[in-house]
Parts: C-alpha cells; sequence; structure tokens
C-alpha cells in the first residue's frame, strides 16, 4: 500500500510539474534552471529530485519563513526513523500557537490592505471624475465611452455575450477575454452590481470603460485574485450577433489550430522514440 501511495505522489508531482511549467517560465523569465540532476541522473534520482521539488515549492506556499535547515535535518531523522524531538502535547500547543499567529498575521495584513485599497481607490475616483468624456451615475459607477454602437440595449434579465479587459489601479490585469481569444457570455443578474449596471448603458457593438468602485464590485472581501476594496477597471465590448458569431468563429478556428500543433507535435515525438528504439535494437544485435 505505501509503495502505491509513493507512485501516486510520483504520477501526481509529474503532472503537476507539467501543467506548471510554461506558467511559471511565462511569469519568471529570470529563473536560474536547476543543476541537481542532468541527463546522466538515474532514474531514481530523477524521482527523488522532483519530490523534493515539488516538496520546496509547497513549503514555500505555506510559509516563506520555513527554517531549510532544520527542514532538511528534520526530513532526514524521519527518513531514518529517528524518534520525534517533541512529543503529542508539544505537538498540539506548537500547531495552536502557529495558527493562531499566522491568523492574527493574516487578519492584520488584510486590514493594512484594504484600508490601502480603500483610500487609493477614493483618490483615484475623485481624480478620474474629472476627466474629460468621464460620466458618473447615481451609484457611483464610471464610465467613458469608446465607441458608441447603435444595436439594442439589453435588460437586467438579458444573457449578454461581451469581449473585456479587467484591470486593477496599478494596471495588472487580472482577465480578460481577449487572451483567451474567446469572447464570454453570461447573464447580467448574475455578475458584479458594476457590470449590471454599466452594461444597461450600452447599446450592441459599444465599446465602454467602466471604473467600478469597489462596492459595486468584490467589496471589503475581495476575492481569490482581487483584494479587498480594490476598484476595477474593465474595458467592455458589447457584441452584436455578428460580431459573437464571427468571434465564437475565430476561437473555433485557433482551437482546431492548436489541437492539430498539439497532434503533430505528439506524433513527431512518438516517431523519434519509436526511431531510438530501432537504433538500439539493431546497435543490440550487432553487439551479438
Amino acid at each position: 500500500m505505501k509503495k502505491h501511495i509513493l507512485v501516486s505522489a510520483i504520477v501526481a508531482a509529474l503532472a503537476l510539474t507539467g501543467c506548471n511549467k510554461d506558467k511559471e517560465a511565462a511569469a519568471d523569465g529570470k529563473a536560474v534552471k536547476s543543476t541537481v540532476i542532468n541527463e546522466k541522473s538515474t532514474e531514481m534520482q530523477k524521482v527523488s529530485f522532483l519530490l523534493g521539488y515539488n516538496t520546496g515549492k509547497d513549503m514555500k506556499e505555506l510559509d516563506s519563513e520555513i527554517d531549510l535547515d532544520i527542514f532538511y535535518k528534520a526530513m532526514k531523522d524521519g527518513f531514518d526513523g529517528k524518534e520525534n524531538a517533541l512529543t503529542d502535547e508539544e505537538i498540539k500547543a506548537l500547531a495552536t500557537a502557529y495558527e493562531k499567529r499566522k491568523t492574527e498575521e493574516a487578519k492584520k495584513k488584510f486590514d493594512e490592505t484594504a484600508a490601502k485599497n480603500k483610500a487609493d481607490g477614493e483618490k483615484f475616483l475623485a481624480e478620474n471624475a474629472k476627466k474629460e468624456g468621464v460620466q458618473t451615475t447615481a451609484s457611483g459607477l464610471q464610465y467613458k465611452v469608446i465607441t458608441e454602437g447603435t444595436g439594442k440595449q439589453p435588460k437586467a434579465t438579458d444573457t449578454v455575450v461581451v469581449h473585456y479587459e479587467g484591470k486593477l489601479l496599478d494596471g495588472k490585469v487580472f482577465d480578460s477575454s481577449y487572451e483567451r481569444q474567446m469572447p464570454a457570455q453570461f447573464p447580467l443578474n448574475k455578475v458584479i452590481k458594476g457590470w449590471t449596471e454599466g452594461l444597461q448603458l450600452m447599446k450592441e457593438g459599444s465599446k465602454y470603460e467602466f471604473y467600478v468602485p469597489s462596492e459595486l464590485a468584490y467589496g471589503a472581501e475581495g476575492n481569490q485574485n482581487i483584494e479587498p476594496n480594490s476598484v476595477l477597471i474593465f474595458t467592455v465590448e458589447l457584441l452584436t450577433e455578428a460580431q459573437a458569431k464571427e468571434a465564437a468563429a475565430k476561437a473555433q478556428a485557433e482551437l482546431e489550430k492548436q489541437m492539430k500543433a498539439m497532434q503533430e507535435a505528439q506524433a513527431a515525438q512518438q516517431s523519434a522514440g519509436e526511431a531510438a528504439k530501432t537504433d538500439a535494437a539493431g546497435q543490440d544485435q550487432a553487439k551479438k
């Protein structure tokens, strides 16, 4: 059973590494490649590296203050079967104290971030409201018309098709249908209040920029990708039926192109593998 658990852990590590590799490379082009193993390393050396590498990444996400020197030594002691230096009572007390401290630190950081974002947001909206072309509704939503369409205007109960980009005040893009190359479709009464109100101001074929106060977005709680009290900036295109069909066709064509490239890469890899096996078999035969 333990061997099965180890195999499962290795397979999971391989899958996770494969999924994250491209994303990590794009996120940090200056990352230094590990030199712990190389092409001459044995299978178990590579397995050991993979388990250690992913454990290290997980530990950093858990708590960047981990004492690596202690961690390495404790891992070896555990591997060697040495007795735990802490009693069960000490472990429980340590866990309680650690969780309490980390919770208090997280709350303090959250509150500080919320206060800063609130102040920054209020300042931005006050200055932005004075800019040419920016209009403010009774709710505090601000918007600017980039292109005015001539199609129909949606109601809150309608489902719309849009292309959009969402940014934070620092310019960071947190969501974009343009990057996905696929327009989004959703009911207007199932999105943030700023969108429900703002898109009803638009006509199909229009392109607006919205400046959404936090209370009309994700509020004082925020979410996984949005900090508390964040003002959000959206560029939104409300697509006509013809535009939506055209965008869907382009997205389908791009998807088919990517699938074809993937299949060709897999075929090339399989062909190379078969060629290597043939060469190896030929070399073995020659030795005989």
